[in-house]
C-alpha cells in the first residue's frame, strides 16, 4: 500500500509543490518516495512506498525498457507472481521484485484489456509518452481512493484530497456533494470537494487532449438463471472455495500479516479461515468498548483462543475518542456520522505501534451477503406473499426487537419523502436503506442553510446514482434483495464504509487492509447463491455462517448482526465537549453547509429525545463537528 500523485499538462506545478504533495501522503508510503518527470517537465509522478511485497527493491515510480510508459501504484495485487511467470515467459524484463509492475507490463503488452487480469486492492496511474495519454484505473469495489482534477488543460491525480491542495487546487465545499451526503448516496464520481472527483470503482479513465473520459472494465452481475447454484451444499462449498482462497491469497506478503477481530461473523470467519491455513499464530486486534452493548472484546477473545491466534484487546474510552476525532476527520476527508471511524483510527494505531503493517479485514460481508437490518427486511417483505400477514409481521417484529444498539438508525421508513417516492416510480418498489437514508437525510438537511436547501429541493440523490449505473440498473436482479445489493455497492460502499471504516484509517497510521469478502471471485460467486442462501427467516449471511461453522465458535456462528458502532454520547462525555466547541465555533459561522443558528439548536434537541434514539441523531452531531473540523484543517474557502 502506497500514494502517489501525478499530473499531466501541468508544467507550472513545480518540484516544490510535488515534493509537498508527497509529504501530505507521507503516513500512506513512509518506506521511501520517488518521483519521475518527463523531459519537457509537462507530465510527473510521485509515489510514496509501504514495502510490502519485494521490500528492497520496489521503488516506483517504474519505467519499461524503452522509457515511455511509465507507472505508479496504490494496492496489492494477489497472485501475482503466475501472471509474473507468465510474463516473463512471454520477454517480459522486470526491474522489481514488486508485485505492482505485473500492471506495467499486462497494459504495455494488452492495453486495457489487462485490467481485468488484475486481482486484489489498487488503484493505478500509467503516463503513456507512445500516445500522450494518462490512464487511472481504480479496483472493482473502490477499495482504493483515486482522485483527480482538471486544471486547465491539464489533469491532477492523487491518492488522496489533501495532497491536490499542495499542488494548486483550491479546497472549496462542493455544496451539493455534501446534500448528497446527508442521505448516505452519492454519484460515483463526486467528492466534498468543488472540483475534485474521483475515478468510479471498476473503471479507468484516460485523460488525453485535456479531456478524461471513463470507461468500465468490471461490473456485478448476477447470475441468476442458468448459471444460479440453486443445490445448498453445493452454494455453500463454493462459497467456503471462494473465501479460503481469498484469505490464503491476502496471508502472502514479506511482513507479517495480522487479523481485525471483532464478536461478529465476518471478522471471526475470516480469523478462523486465516488461521486454518496460517502456519502460525496469527495477532488479531479488537476494539473494547467500556458499553457492554457495543462491546464485543469477550467474544473476540473466545473466538481468537478457539483458533490459536494470539489475541490484543484495544481499550477505547470516550476520552480517547475524543482525542483522535479531529485527525481521523482530516485522514478520512468526509464528514463522520459515528465514532466508529474515530475508533478504528485508534485500533489502526494499535496495529502499528504493535509492528505489523498489514491487516485482513472483514469489511464487505453485509454489502455481499445481506447483513444489515435493511437487507433482511426487503427479504422478509419480498416474501409476504407466500409467508402471510400474520408471519411477515412477526418476522418484521422479532427483527426490530433483536436490534437494541442500532434500531434507531436501521429501522426507520420514509415512505412520504420525495425522495424516496421518486425511487419507487423508478423500481416499483422502494429498498428499505433508501428509505432509512432518505428520512435520516431529510432530518439532516433541515438544519442546511436555506439557500442551499432551495437550490436542492428538486434532486434526487438515490435516483441520480441509480442513472449514473446505466446498463447495471437493467439487468435481471432476480429479487430485490440483489437490487438492494447491488445499489448499495455503488454508493455507500466505496464513499462510506470503505472510506472511514477502512481504507483512512489504516493507511492514517501506515497499515495495510485487505479485504478478502471484496475479492472479485467471491462477488462473483454471492452473486451465484439464491437469495435463501444469503438470508433465511431472519438469519443474514447464512451461507457464510455454514460455510465457516467449523472455525468459528458456537455463539458467533449464532449471533445475530450487530453493526460496528461507538456508544452514543452522554452529558459530560468529552465528545459532547467536543460538539459544544464545534458550536460555538467561528468556523461554524464561516462554513456555507450549515445554518449556524439551526446547527446550534441541534444539541439541545439531542439532550431532550430519548436515549434509545440518540445513536440516531447523533449521527447530525457528528456531521456539524466535523464539518467544522473540515472546513478549520483544510482552510476550506466558503
Amino acid at each position: 500500500m502506497c500514494g502517489f500523485v501525478a499530473g499531466m499538462n501541468c508544467e507550472r506545478v513545480s518540484d516544490a509543490q510535488i515534493s509537498a504533495s508527497l509529504d501530505a501522503l507521507s503516513h500512506r508510503g513512509p518506506d521511501g518516495s520517488g518521483t519521475w518527470r518527463s523531459s519537457n517537465r509537462r507530465n510527473f509522478l510521485g509515489h510514496v512506498r509501504l514495502s510490502i511485497i519485494g521490500l528492497s527493491n520496489g521503488v516506483q515510480p517504474i519505467s519499461n525498457a524503452t522509457q515511455n510508459i511509465h507507472i505508479v501504484v496504490n494496492g496489492e495485487f494477489y497472485d501475482y507472481q503466475k501472471i509474473r511467470s507468465e510474463l516473463i515467459a512471454d520477454g517480459a524484463v522486470f526491474s522489481t521484485e514488486s508485485d505492482s509492475e505485473i500492471a506495467l507490463h499486462l497494459y504495455e503488452r494488452y492495453g486495457s484489456d489487462g485490467f481485468a487480469q488484475l486481482r486484489g486492492e489498487f488503484s493505478i496511474i500509467i503516463l503513456d509518452e507512445r500516445k500522450d495519454c494518462l490512464i487511472a484505473v481504480r479496483d472493482r469495489f473502490g477499495i482504493k481512493p483515486l482522485f483527480y482534477a482538471l486544471s486547465g488543460t491539464g489533469c491532477l491525480l492523487a491518492s488522496e484530497a489533501k495532497a491536490l491542495f499542495q499542488l494548486g487546487i483550491v479546497p472549496r465545499w462542493d455544496l451539493q456533494t455534501s446534500f448528497m451526503d446527508s442521505f448516505m448516496f452519492r454519484t460515483s464520481e463526486r467528492s466534498v470537494f468543488d472540483g475534485v472527483r474521483s475515478v468510479p470503482p471498476g473503471h479507468y479513465a484516460v485523460f488525453k487532449d485535456g479531456e478524461m473520459r471513463q470507461y468500465r472494465y468490471w461490473d456485478w452481475r448476477f447470475d441468476t438463471h442458468d448459471g444460479l447454484i440453486e443445490d445448498k451444499q453445493a452454494g455453500i462449498q463454493a462459497f467456503r472455495d471462494a473465501f479460503e482462497d481469498s484469505v490464503r491469497t491476502r496471508l502472502v506478503a514479506d511482513v507479517p500479516v495480522g487479523c481485525y477481530l471483532s464478536g461478529g461473523i465476518d471478522s471471526c470467519a475470516t480469523v478462523g479461515v486465516a488461521q486454518a491455513v496460517h502456519d502460525r499464530p496469527i495477532e488479531t486486534f479488537t476494539l473494547h468498548f467500556d458499553n457492554p452493548l457495543y462491546d464485543e472484546s469477550a467474544l473476540a477473545a473466545k473466538q481468537a483462543g478457539h483458533v490459536g491466534a494470539n489475541h490484543n484487546p484495544v481499550m477505547v474510552t470516550r476520552q480517547l475518542l475524543a482525542d483522535v476525532y479531529p485527525d481521523a476527520v482530516w485522514h478520512s476527508e468526509i464528514p463522520m456520522v459515528n465514532a466508529n471511524g474515530a475508533a478504528k483510527f485508534i485500533l489502526s494505531r494499535a496495529v502499528r505501534e504493535a509492528g505489523i503493517k498489514t491487516v485482513i479485514t472483514g469489511e464487505g460481508a453485509d454489502e455481499m451477503l445481506g447483513g444489515y437490518v435493511p437487507f433482511r427486511r426487503d427479504h422478509i417483505l419480498a416474501q409476504a406473499d407466500a409467508n402471510g400477514e400474520a408471519r411477515t409481521q412477526e418476522l418484521l417484529d422479532a427483527l426490530f426487537a433483536s436490534n437494541e444498539a442500532t434500531r434507531a438508525v436501521f429501522m426507520r421508513e420514509g415512505a412520504d419523502d420525495p425522495a424516496v417516492l421518486g425511487v419507487r416510480q423508478r423500481l416499483g418498489w422502494v429498498p428499505s436503506i433508501i428509505e432509512t437514508y432518505g428520512q435520516l437525510g431529510r432530518i439532516l438537511s433541515s438544519f442546511y442553510r436555506d439557500e442551499l436547501i432551495e437550490e436542492m429541493q428538486h434532486r434526487n440523490p438515490f435516483t441520480e446514482m441509480m442513472d449514473e449505473q446505466g446498463s447495471g440498473m437493467t439487468q435481471d436482479f432476480g429479487g430485490r434483495l440483489n437490487q438492494s445489493l447491488y445499489l448499495n455497492s455503488k454508493s455507500n460502499l466505496h464513499n462510506f464504509i470503505l472510506t472511514y471504516l477502512a481504507d483512512r484509517m489504516e493507511m492514517a497510521h501506515s497499515v495495510e487492509g485487505r479485504l478478502p469478502f471484496l475479492d472479485h471471485s467471491v462477488a462473483e460467486v454471492c452473486a451465484r447463491l439464491p437469495a435463501h442462501l444469503k438470508i433465511h427467516d431472519r438469519t443474514e449471511k447464512y451461507v457464510l455462517r455454514e460455510a465457516v461453522r467449523d472455525v468459528v465458535i458456537p455463539e458467533v456462528y449464532s449471533r445475530e448482526k450487530h453493526p460496528f458502532s461507538a456508544p452514543p454520547s452522554e452529558e459530560g462525555d468529552p465528545l459532547m465537549e467536543l460538539y459544544e466547541d464545534a458550536l460555538a465555533s467561528k468556523a461554524l459561522d464561516e462554513q456555507s453547509i450549515f445554518d449556524p443558528a439551526k446547527a446550534r439548536s441541534a444539541m439541545d434537541l439531542y439532550k431532550a429525545i430519548e436515549p434509545d434514539q440518540r445513536i440516531a441523531f447523533e449521527g447530525i452531531l457528528h456531521r456539524i463537528a466535523s464539518i467544522t473540523i473540515m472546513h478549520e484543517r483544510f482552510s476550506m474557502s466558503g
